[in-house]
């Protein structure tokens, strides 16, 4: 007598395979590191007045940041009134587009702003800007 084998069946488990997920999570990722916009910030809590005309600012520019303190910030790092002109021409030297814009609360002091101003003036910038919001 003869005895036949009969193979058994194996029981799988339910299995999800996750390479493909990783690939679709990895492939929006980079859809939207792609698609976002990039927009330079001065590093520091400024209320900007708002106005009408207000339009697009040069990405290339440079930020110089006013507080409602009286504190002065350029690319996130405070600096003196007296050392922003040096500040200033060293970052002109190396911009392209030798703009600055000027980033001040609303409750900042108008001679601080003026002062600014004319620090850009000396240190050789092209253009210079007063950031607003548009309404």
């Amino acid at each position: 007598m003869k005895t036949f084998l009969i193979p058994s069946r194996r029981k799988t488990g339910f299995h999800i395979d996750v390479v493909p997920l990783i690939d679709v999570v990895f492939v929006i990722l980079i859809f939207n590191i792609m698609s976002s916009t990039l927009t330079q910030q001065t590093g520091v809590d400024v209320d900007k007045p708002k106005a009408q005309s207000a339009g697009e600012l040069n990405r290339q520019s440079i930020l110089v940041a006013i507080t409602r303190d009286g504190s002065i910030h350029v690319n996130e790092r405070q600096i003196e009134a007296g050392g922003l002109q040096d500040v200033l021409q060293r970052l002109l030297a190396s911009s392209a587009t030798g703009e600055v814009v000027i980033v001040a609360d609303r409750e900042s002091n108008t001679g601080l702003l003026v002062g600014v101003m004319d620090a850009c003036n000396l240190a050789g910038a092209k253009k210079i800007s007063v950031a607003a919001l548009s309404q």
